[in-house]
């Protein structure tokens, strides 16, 4: 008997004790509280109810307010016309299980049916299918995390016991005014025929609601609907983490990798172009596998190439001062279009080109550079690739501020490539005698730069060349 009690307190404790105490205290995985400015999200479970539901959607109208309603399943069968007027409204449905029951308590097939039994009912009802969900009394187990992920689940701030009629509408309200500000997600009912709740406990939740509603469309607050709140936390969240200056830390990394980046110069003998050119160079004899490029010309072992860099310390410049990646994927073209022929006059002053097959680098750019004329070719697998990739992914967590986020975006797939031209089509395209204009002073884009923006979106246009690895 001790074991079998042993073994029930390990179930309960982390299928169901511990996951509710992460999500509530943590909010792991849940949403429960915004980040706002003026807008209050007001959430209102166990309806609809016939007498209730009705009296609270004139209240919000009345106040131009939005809400979400987390709607019981059997209520809300009985109540469809309810649901239609909620919707065309313009507030949200959310699910609260079919029958208002706690998710300690069944299985996790079972809590999957509940759940999509509602979610049928209310799409049935509205056309719409919901994407909320909040278990009744907040309590999730083990299994909810994994099995419902097309569900956001949604927690609250703010709750005020509005579902006893003893707390009184006089102790509710005041309850209530303590939580009038942005951001708060408030928990009230618009139904008392749930197991524990008085049935007409929302007749005093409505009394003290309009009270709310008043006092706070006077401090010109907006009451928004979870989706509302949940975009504004979004984009404030975005805002800020831009604004934020880099900790102690990155700017140490920074630092030190800038004076690598000095030493690197010295001691590889990188040239600068001059004039603030994005790009660097040397020439070089070339050691990787043979390069069949585009215009039919091959790169062999050996041939002497000229090896492309990045200014990385203009780059890291421009990544901190552009809060677009747009705007960065824009200027990286201009930029591009006034350093290639840069070079090239360069190149025709100072070097020997006539044993010079071509130009070569490597960089994470996806698309967008074969409408200056380089050939864009993978990577052989081995260590060079391998290491090549760890440097590069460190450098982008270097330069860029939100560099992590970056490379954790699954939409955006960070592999090196190939970047090279021969050096024939490179001074024909370039070169002194190619007749080509030179930019204006406007940095006006040409047809073929504007074709370069990269159709992958603007956090594909990163530039993340900076140094290659010796192969």
């Amino acid at each position: 008997m001790e074991n079998v009690l042993l073994w029930g307190f390990y179930f309960l404790t982390f299928y169901a004790f511990l996951p509710g105490f992460i999500s509530r205290t943590f909010g792991f995985r849940v949403f429960k509280r915004g980040r706002a400015r003026e807008e209050i999200a007001l959430t209102f479970d166990d309806g609809p109810d016939p007498v209730y539901t009705p009296r609270l959607l004139d209240l919000l109208r009345k106040y131009g307010a939005k809400a979400t309603f987390f709607v019981v399943g059997v209520h809300a069968e009985r109540h469809p016309e309810l649901l239609r007027r909620m919707a065309e409204e313009g507030h949200d449905i959310g699910i609260h299980n079919y029958l208002h029951k706690t998710n300690w308590l069944m299985r996790p097939g079972t809590v999957k049916k509940q759940i999509a039994r509602t979610s049928g009912i209310i799409e049935q009802a509205t056309g719409v299918k919901p994407v909320y969900y909040r278990p009744p009394w907040g309590i999730v187990n083990l299994f909810d995390f994994a099995n419902l992920g097309y569900l956001q689940i949604i927690l609250w701030s703010a709750m005020f016991g509005d579902w006893r009629k003893r707390v009184g509408v006089e102790r509710l309200t005041a309850r209530m005014m303590k939580k009038l500000r942005p951001g708060e997600v408030l928990l009230l009912h618009d139904c008392g025929n749930t197991f524990g709740a008085d049935e007409d406990a929302p007749e005093q939740m409505l009394q003290a609601l309009e009270v709310y509603l008043q006092r706070g469309s006077e401090r010109g607050y907006r009451f928004v609907t979870i989706g509302e709140l949940i975009a504004v936390t979004d984009k404030n969240r975005a805002r800020e983490k831009a604004g934020r200056q880099p900790g102690w830390f990155k700017r140490t990394v920074t630092a030190c990798w800038m004076a690598w980046e000095r030493c690197f110069n010295v001691l590889f003998r990188i040239v600068d172009v001059g004039d603030g050119s994005l790009l660097h160079y040397r020439i070089r004899p070339y050691r990787g596998g043979e390069l069949v490029l585009d215009d039919g010309a091959v790169i062999r072992p050996n041939d002497k190439i000229v090896e492309l860099h990045f200014d990385n310390a203009k780059l890291r410049q421009l990544l901190e001062n552009s809060r677009s990646l747009m705007k960065v994927a824009i200027f990286l073209i201009r930029e591009t279009e006034k350093a290639l022929p840069a070079l090239a006059r360069h190149l025709e002053s100072k070097a020997d080109l006539s044993d010079v097959k071509g130009l070569y680098g490597i960089s994470m750019i996806h698309r967008g550079p074969e409408a200056f004329g380089f050939s864009v070719l993978d990577m052989p697998r081995g260590s060079f690739r391998f290491l090549t990739t760890r440097y590069l992914r460190l450098l982008i967590r270097v330069l860029h501020p939100s560099g992590g986020e970056l490379l954790r975006d699954k939409n955006v797939q960070f592999y090196p490539r190939i970047m090279a031209m021969s050096m024939a089509e490179f001074l024909r395209r370039y070169g002194s005698a190619s007749g080509r204009p030179q930019p204006d002073a406007s940095g006006a884009l040409e047809p073929a730069a504007a074709g370069a923006l990269p159709a992958d979106g603007p956090a594909a246009a990163i530039l993340t060349g900076g140094k290659t690895l010796q192969q």
